[in-house]
């Protein structure tokens, strides 16, 4: 589980509550700072939809990665009108949870979108998710896995 989100409660597309810890334990996680309203993140998220949705739900062995949104829309609605519209079957920090912000200060976002792929201390492995995404597709999951020491055995 990624310790940066320790205790958080995540939502899913359709609006179901999840523990973090169940959901993020032995993954790779990238976070994914955005809003429906950024025409570049509405570019690159249906890349980012294509990308997850290869390594987990059409695998024949989903990888162990997950995307955590945190949203930098206007309102709770926005937020939730983006994730049903462009957002594959991945996970949000609620809207009204503070720690959005500090989530933000943390990893120093300061233009959206962001793709920030994290350790499970929640050190980073790479602030270039997007670029690194859209250079090398799912070729840069096998770094990921192997800086974020998760499963060693993943293959790909």
């Amino acid at each position: 589980m990624v310790d940066v989100l320790s205790g958080r409660r995540l939502l899913t597309r359709e609006g179901e509550v999840v523990e973090a810890e169940a959901a993020l334990q032995n993954k790779v996680v990238a976070l994914y700072f955005a809003a429906g309203r950024c025409s570049p993140s509405r570019d690159f998220t249906p890349l980012l939809c294509d990308f997850y949705t290869e390594l987990v739900s059409e695998a024949r062995r989903p990888a162990p990665f997950e995307v955590v949104f945190v949203s930098a829309d206007r309102s709770a609605e926005e937020m939730l009108d983006f994730m049903r519209e462009l957002h594959g079957a991945w996970l949000a920090l609620p809207f009204h949870d503070p720690y959005r912000h500090e989530l933000k200060k943390r990893y120093d976002i300061t233009v959206i979108p962001k793709l920030v792929v994290v350790k499970q201390n929640g050190a980073v492995i790479t602030n270039k998710g997007r670029k690194q995404i859209r250079e090398r597709g799912l070729a840069c999951f096998q770094s990921w896995v192997e800086a974020a020491d998760v499963f060693q055995n993943f293959l790909g």
